[in-house]
């Protein structure tokens, strides 16, 4: 019985995550909108943008293949299975045993490569220079991403997440200088993975700046709302893991309704403080240029790895 539950709860925090990623990307829209004094739109208006993607109809170029077609499923489908490797709620899922912080970056770069393949195939110029500059800052992500995921499991003994959130919760409250490098490097990698300031402008209609944005200009109808709503939940996933491991109090260790309760206000009031302050973030500073972003992400990976080498000049045994 507890193992039905288990798996339950699994597939209704994933539910959950799926059902917030919009929610939540709306939350950082309005807090930009009050401190750069503007009118915000209704805290639902992604839903009601979803909606209406979806039932409009698909228009397709006459030269997109099969691959631009079943892309959007893609996209959108291993965000979602990212989305159920990450504790949310409770720390142990079942899902933890077979499917770790490596499985999640590769998850991310299937997406993120049929992604880039849907830029390429109608052949736009556009099209074409947002999938390059896609899988540049891809191949620099990846390996910051990676050491961040090293530095973590020589502190837990294990690239499982569950295990790794079960760690940081048993320790003491001390500043760990390994933990601090490994989570300013996840910061800098997030907002370069989900195409936030000062990398790329999600909200961007200048052709010649986007990264992201140039890939799917081609979609329509619920292929859009498809890739949309695996932008926002990849940006919700990415606020989730900085949450949970790194602050990971008031996540579920027990089945327990009032542990589970205050799991869920434990990590909303995370991410409502995190989506306040990346809005702050993003108001204060100005999109760098192009040939900067290298060093953006050369920066995350000397953080990553200098939370390793810590770890291990301070910390190993």
């Amino acid at each position: 019985m507890n193992t039905f539950i288990i798996w339950l709860l699994a597939l209704v925090q994933t539910a959950l995550l799926v059902a917030i990623a919009p929610l939540f990307a709306s939350w950082v829209k309005r807090i930009k909108c009050y401190l750069q004094n503007r009118r915000p739109p209704v805290l639902l208006q992604p839903y009601r943008d979803l909606r209406r993607l979806f039932a409009k109809k698909v228009v397709l170029a006459d030269n997109a293949s099969v691959i631009f077609r079943l892309a959007p499923y893609i996209v959108c489908g291993t965000t979602i299975m990212a989305a159920a490797v990450i504790p949310i709620l409770i720390v142990q899922i079942p899902i933890a045993s077979i499917a770790d912080a490596i499985v999640l970056v590769g998850t991310f770069a299937l997406g993120r490569f049929f992604l880039a393949l849907a830029g390429l195939d109608v052949g736009t110029s556009f099209g074409g220079m947002g999938s390059s500059r896609e899988m540049t800052i891809a191949a620099l992500a990846e390996p910051a991403m990676l050491m961040v995921v090293f530095t973590l499991a020589m502190l837990a003994s294990s690239s499982n997440l569950s295990t790794i959130v079960t760690y940081v919760l048993n320790q003491e409250l001390v500043l760990r200088p390994s933990l601090l490098f490994a989570l300013l490097a996840l910061i800098l990698v997030g907002i370069a993975e989900t195409g936030r300031f000062p990398v790329d402008n999600p909200a961007t209609h200048l052709e010649l700046t986007m990264i992201h944005e140039a890939m799917i200009l081609e979609y329509s109808g619920r292929h859009l709302a498809l890739m949309e709503l695996a932008a926002q939940l990849k940006f919700t996933i990415y606020a989730v893991l900085i949450a949970n491991l790194f602050f990971p109090w008031g996540i579920s260790q027990s089945l327990a309704p009032g542990a589970l309760l205050l799991a869920v206000f434990s990590i909303a009031a995370k991410l409502t403080v995190l989506g306040a302050f990346l809005a702050l973030s993003e108001t204060t500073m100005a999109k760098m240029r192009l040939f900067r972003v290298p060093t953006f992400l050369a920066v995350a990976f000397t953080l990553s790895l200098l939370g390793m080498l810590s770890f291990i000049m301070l910390e190993g045994h």
